[in-house]
């Protein structure tokens, strides 16, 4: 099990660097986790964020792309329900390191 160290606290992640408890998750993990994978957090990533921890709490999974479009889509907007708003804010797999940065698992159908 490896760890991430947020002013001094182990914070447990498994072997690709998802949070292992939902609960550890603040801005300060958020914040480290992003720079890890090379992104710095502005308002526009903190949007995706909590929209996907709302999508979490409500329907109890990380959604894969296509339903993260669509939420994206009816809560903020067709401009940034595109994949390519995400991908410019999440490059590569936006829905899979979108879920990791807001502390959420891993959506089931990514890869």
């Amino acid at each position: 099990m490896e760890n991430l160290d947020i002013n001094g606290q182990a914070i447990a992640v498994d072997n690709e660097g998802y949070l292992r408890h939902l609960e550890d998750w603040n801005r300060e993990v958020a914040e480290q986790l992003a720079q890890q994978e090379g992104i710095e957090l502005n308002e526009a990533h903190w949007e995706i964020l909590h929209l996907l921890r709302d999508f979490y709490l409500t329907y109890e999974m990380s959604p894969a792309m296509r339903p993260l479009i669509k939420a994206v889509a009816a809560k903020l907007g067709s401009d940034k329900g595109k994949s390519i708003y995400l991908m410019s804010l999440f490059p590569g797999s936006p829905a899979k390191l979108a879920s990791k940065i807001a502390g959420l698992p891993k959506p089931t159908n990514c890869l």
